[in-house]
């Protein structure tokens, strides 16, 4: 599933890319991909205009100058992909991911009045592209629940530091993914946070000194802003809003790198399973606390 990263690099894209466009035309093949009354779309999404593209963990909110948007769930294998009139049917010479499109996984096609298209592919069909008020976009249940946004500027150590103890005797891993703790975080980031922070991710919560925590606030922050800066991790099927791969993943240091060396201390990074997940560590600078 994209994390937060990922989303975010999306976001930025389409903000760039989709402002002042109007919507001419939609298309879906999948109801559950979009599933909303045709006189909603009709009335609030067909001639509206974008005016800003917004993100709330990792959910993607086209704002229409309707007072409506579109509130977009990528799940584990949706893409958001722009393409301009000139290249929509030939695929980026640069792509691995995304060739022609429409193709076999196009669930939702927005048409705009300029000809350029936005398309949103989704192969498992986990994904969903909602048209609601704006107004009512923070009263949807799993947005009243989900965490604060960890790049945001107010959030502070104590901030971090109080959310987790919520969950204090959680293995510390398991509370990272939490999105009710923290917002936007998935199995890469955690496992990446965590090294950089010397945390074994099974450690429980109150295990974890202060010194530790405030290592761990810090190096969470900074794998996140890495991997926006780098474009997000291509893993499977996500791309950005222009089809290209990101690059996060060249630059991991154990996430997927099991019986590599540790590039701190050279001991071979082993795979095991915390919080249902597979977990990517350095045994011997990630100990278990009990």
């Amino acid at each position: 599933m994209p994390e937060l990263p990922e989303v975010e690099t999306v976001r930025i894209g389409l903000n760039r890319l989709l402002p002042g466009k109007k919507v001419g035309q939609v298309w879906h093949d999948w109801a559950k991909s979009f599933p909303n009354a045709q006189q909603d779309v009709a009335k609030f999404l067909v001639g509206a205009t974008i005016e800003q593209v917004e993100r709330r963990a990792k959910v993607l909110l086209i704002n229409l100058d309707t007072k409506y948007t579109l509130v977009i769930h990528l799940k584990m294998t949706g893409q958001l992909v722009y393409r301009g009139e000139q290249n929509f049917g030939a695929g980026h010479p640069n792509d691995s991911l995304v060739g022609s499109l429409p193709d076999k996984s196009t669930r939702v096609i927005l048409t705009f009045t300029d000809k350029s298209k936005l398309f949103f592919n989704d192969q498992r069909k986990f994904g969903w592209v909602r048209l609601l008020p704006t107004s009512e976009v923070p009263n949807i249940d799993f947005m009243k629940k989900l965490g604060p946004e960890p790049l945001s500027e107010d959030f502070t150590l104590k901030i971090f530091s109080d959310r987790l103890a919520r969950r204090h005797s959680s293995a510390i891993k398991a509370v990272l993914l939490d999105q009710t703790v923290i917002a936007g975080v998935g199995n890469i980031y955690a496992d990446e946070s965590l090294w950089a922070a010397k945390i074994h991710p099974a450690t429980t919560v109150q295990k974890v000194s202060k010194a530790k925590l405030k290592s761990l606030f810090e190096a969470l922050q900074a794998v996140l802003r890495l991997s926006i800066e780098l474009g997000g991790s291509s893993d499977r099927n996500y791309v950005n809003a222009e089809g290209k791969k990101g690059s996060y993943l060249g630059f991991a240091k154990v996430f997927r790198h099991e019986g590599q060396p540790c590039p701190r201390c050279g001991t071979i990074i082993i795979k095991i399973r915390v919080a249902g997940r597979g977990t990517h560590i350095c045994p011997r600078e990630q100990r278990l606390i009990k």
